[in-house]
């Protein structure tokens, strides 16, 4: 049974960018460079023909391609943060994209995330990381600036039950284009993209 979730990837280069705001902050576990995302929507462990379904039906999101960069640092947990975030540029078309496959999700008969999206790439998971020192840590690296990239795909991806932070493996990707009429290439009929092990 895989879990699943919709996500954009971060290309190498503003992935290195961001794998440099990594140290200098007690109990963080960091995120290996290479599975850094943005989810769009977590889907979870969902059986495998509703995984062939969920794939099938991301095909019909007919989206342009955007402009997103990073500018900022943010804390979940409040007095007791358990992660700390990297935060998109303002970007309707991100908040678009990510309704729309919210949308589908819902019409397939998913429960939905009970939680706010709220869009971020997590950096480093914590463990009895003191308020105070990630307060600091995010005053201190707060500043940076990572410069807009072409975002002209997004991605099903899947993870293994673990604690987090990878790995993660793209299932199925979807090129952002208005062209409605260019159709996505098919999965093969004979090879459901989510074979049971």
């Amino acid at each position: 049974m895989p879990r699943l979730f919709a996500a954009l990837e971060i290309p190498h280069h503003a992935a290195t960018h961001l794998s440099m705001l990594r140290g200098g902050l007690s109990g963080a576990r960091w995120i290996d460079m290479e599975n850094y995302h943005l989810t769009l929507r977590f889907i979870g462990d969902i059986e495998h023909h509703m995984a062939d379904e969920v794939a099938h039906a991301l095909e019909r999101v007919h989206r342009r391609p955007f402009m997103m960069g990073f500018s900022g640092l943010g804390a979940f947990g409040g007095k007791k943060p358990h992660s700390v975030f990297a935060v998109p540029t303002g970007c309707p078309d991100l908040y678009d994209l990510q309704a729309e496959i919210a949308g589908i999700c819902r019409r397939l008969g998913l429960a939905p995330d009970p939680r706010k999206f709220t869009p971020h790439v997590t950096l480093a998971r914590l463990r009895n990381a003191s308020p105070g020192a990630v307060a600091n840590y995010l005053s201190v690296r707060g500043g940076f600036y990572v410069p807009p990239f072409r975002v002209d795909r997004f991605v099903l991806m899947s993870s293994r039950d673990s604690v987090g932070g990878g790995p993660y493996l793209v299932e199925e990707s979807y090129p952002l284009s208005r062209e409605t009429g260019m159709a996505r290439p098919a999965a093969s009929a004979s090879a459901p993209a989510f074979m049971s092990s």
